[in-house]
C-alpha cells in the first residue's frame, strides 16, 4: 500500500518530476528565513523587502487555488509567506511610528 502511494506521489503532474513540486519547496526557504529575522531588531528589517514577500504571498495563494492540479505545497508556503511578511511589516510600522522613544538629537 505505502508503495502504490509512493508511486502515485512520484507519477503524480504536481510530484517530484515537476517544477510544481520544487518552486514551493525553494520557497519555504524564504519562509523559514523570515521566522528566522523574527529575532532581528525592527530598525534592520526592510520595508521594500516586507512588502515584495507580503505581496508575493497574497497573489500567489489565490492563483494557487486556480490552476490545476491544485497545487496544495504552493497554496501552503504562500500563506506563510503572506503571514510572515505582515507580521515583520507590523514590527516595523510600530517600531517606526508609534514607539515611545524619542531619536536622539546629534548637536551640531
Amino acid at each position: 500500500m505505502a508503495s502504490s502511494k509512493l508511486q502515485a506521489l512520484w507519477n503524480h503532474p504536481a510530484g517530484p518530476k515537476t517544477i510544481h513540486f520544487w518552486a514551493p519547496t525553494f520557497k519555504w526557504g524564504i519562509s523559514i528565513a523570515n521566522v528566522a529575522d523574527f529575532a532581528k531588531p525592527p530598525e534592520k528589517l526592510s520595508y521594500p523587502q516586507q512588502i515584495a514577500v507580503t505581496a508575493t504571498g497574497i497573489i500567489w495563494s489565490r492563483y494557487s487555488t486556480v490552476i490545476t492540479p491544485k497545487n496544495w505545497n504552493l497554496f501552503s508556503v504562500n500563506i506563510a509567506m503572506a503571514g510572515t511578511g505582515i507580521y515583520q511589516l507590523t514590527r516595523k510600522i510600530k517600531h517606526d511610528y508609534f514607539s515611545d522613544a524619542k531619536p536622539a538629537i546629534a548637536s551640531e
